[in-house]
């Protein structure tokens, strides 16, 4: 019904910025919250960031002060700048789209973002 599409992972050095990206397409109008996670090799899923569109957005303790989101509204993407990186910033990065009524959520396939020291 959503599919998402992570783009705009890389390589960068620790202090480097990366700009990711998050394009939904399907029943998208029924998006209520656009989030990102991140999956480092061996830890648990972590909540990075999420933009309520009826407004509003919420940033993780973790990265608050670094990273940012935001919706770049002429290309409908969910974008999630993240600046001063730390080698441990490094993981697979997801976006997820909260549906309407609650009981559904969609992912996408992830992008690597990899900080080296």
């Amino acid at each position: 019904q959503v599919q998402l599409a992570e783009s705009g992972g890389g390589l960068v050095q620790a202090g480097g910025s990366l700009r990711l990206s998050c394009a939904a397409s399907g029943r998208t109008f029924a998006i209520i919250a656009t989030d990102w996670f991140r999956q480092a090799p061996g830890k648990e899923r972590e909540f990075v960031a999420r933009l309520r569109w009826g407004g509003g957005t919420t940033i993780a303790d973790s990265v608050k002060g670094r990273f940012t989101i935001s919706r770049d509204n002429a290309k409908n993407l969910v974008n999630l700048q993240m600046n001063s990186l730390k080698p441990e910033d490094t993981a697979v990065y997801y976006c997820a789209a909260l549906m309407q009524g609650g009981t559904e959520t969609y992912w996408g396939q992830g992008t690597q973002v990899t900080v080296s020291s």
